[in-house]
């Protein structure tokens, strides 16, 4: 398992809160030497990973289970978006009939009920991947101050899960975002999409944690899954 690190400075700098997901995208992306002409991506979202996409393809499916972000997607006629939960058999019994030159995931499958289960059906279209999911090495540091489970797999879960079905590096990144205050922090795992916690705090507890919480910036842990380049 290799490990490495990235810094940033950049939060809320511009009013976003998909900095860490843009990370990943341009690092998942970076793990694929082709240039895939049919491709998949499942947890599309509103278009992050198409719009990072810098070489010409022929179709390009996007899937994900949230109306509003689907209609914020580019659409052209080349594009094919799907309303479809990834968590539910039909989506892939319904692209075996396609042929993808790969399929990619950017920070959606963390949210798997079963990921075993979907690792399972993503096998059996039998395409290359590029995966990146969230690790409960997410927020490790504001979990442990406020007693906080993650609900996120590890990555050695994810891992294990990972070698029953693909012959594919294996890669942990550990990313920082810096923040000029707690209450910046706070806004931002609150806009953000990717806190795993089990628990709510109540009123008396999130004041507590933002006087308590001893760093000014968070911690996140993605898995990338990819096939080797031949």
């Amino acid at each position: 398992m290799n490990v490495s690190s990235e810094f940033s400075k950049r939060a809320l700098e511009y009013g976003s809160y998909n900095i860490i997901q843009n990370m990943v995208i341009e690092k998942l992306l970076s793990c694929v030497k082709a240039k895939p002409k049919n491709i998949l991506d499942i947890g599309c979202g509103s278009g992050a990973l198409l719009d990072a996409i810098d070489w010409e393809y022929e179709h390009f499916c996007g899937v994900d289970f949230a109306k509003g972000m689907l209609e914020l997607h580019p659409k052209s006629s080349k594009i094919n978006l799907l309303n479809a939960d990834f968590n539910k058999d039909e989506l892939f019994e319904s692209r075996l009939t396609y042929i993808f030159d790969f399929i990619f995931s950017a920070s959606a499958l963390q949210w798997a009920d079963d990921l075993d289960r979907v690792f399972s059906k993503i096998k059996k279209l039998n395409a290359p991947i590029a995966l990146a999911i969230f690790t409960s090495g997410t927020f490790k540091s504001i979990n442990e101050t406020a007693s906080i489970n993650s609900i996120l797999k590890s990555a050695n879960e994810i891992k294990e899960i990972q070698e029953k079905y693909f012959d594919a590096n294996f890669e942990v990144v550990n990313y920082k975002l810096e923040f000029e205050s707690t209450r910046d922090m706070f806004k931002y795992i609150k806009k953000s999409g990717v806190s795993g916690s089990r628990k709510i705090l109540n009123y008396k507890e999130s004041k507590k944690l933002l006087r308590e919480y001893p760093l000014n910036y968070l911690e996140f842990e993605v898995a990338f899954i990819y096939t080797p380049s031949k």
